[in-house]
């Protein structure tokens, strides 16, 4: 619902059964949020709160420093931010981003239940799927993406999203969210 924002997942799913470390049952992805789209390579103005402060989210010194967002967000497991992150900086690169240095905002989140979380099945294409899916619209919701692994409370999680359009007296503004829930 928010104008210019785009999404996209990459899903992993394979095996079942018993865990094997490096082998599987494989339930992990990438979720790929670019903030003015895919069409512009112009920063969003961006801050960040800890809710629970155990959770790792590269690139989070940088919107503290500048107050500006400058890529896409990424959302992984765990054990998968470092690829992530690196994939991601492949892609700008690719896409004709112009900088000296790079620190995208890649959040983890522990899908080792359902996950075999030291397998490292997350490659640099799958990241690179994800941000190309990337799309305008309804976003995909539920076991998608770096949502595909995920258990809060004993219940299954994954992915969600909610919008709220503002009056007009208000400003108008659409505010949304897309939540990880774990």
């Amino acid at each position: 619902d928010v104008a210019g924002v785009e999404v996209g997942h990459t899903t992993l799913i394979r095996g079942s059964g018993r865990l094997t470390p490096g082998q599987g049952p494989v339930r992990t992805g990438v979720t790929a949020i670019l903030p003015r789209g895919r069409g512009s390579l112009e920063p969003a103005f961006a801050a960040w709160f800890s809710l629970n402060g155990n959770g790792e989210m590269t690139g989070t010194a940088w919107i503290e420093e500048s107050g500006l967002l400058e890529g896409p967000i990424l959302i992984t497991n765990t054990h998968s931010v470092g690829v992530v992150r690196d994939a991601a900086i492949g892609w700008m690169l690719k896409r004709g981003a112009r900088f000296q240095w790079a620190l995208p905002v890649v959040a983890e989140t522990w899908d080792g239940v359902l996950n075999d979380l030291n397998g490292f099945h997350v490659r640099p294409e799958h990241v690179s799927a994800a941000l190309d899916r990337a799309a305008g619209g309804p976003v995909a919701e539920g076991a998608v993406g770096g949502g595909t692994g995920m258990i809060c409370n004993g219940f299954k999680g994954g992915i969600g999203t909610s919008s709220r359009v503002l009056d007009r007296d208000a400003g108008g503004w659409t505010v949304g969210v897309l939540v990880q829930c774990n």
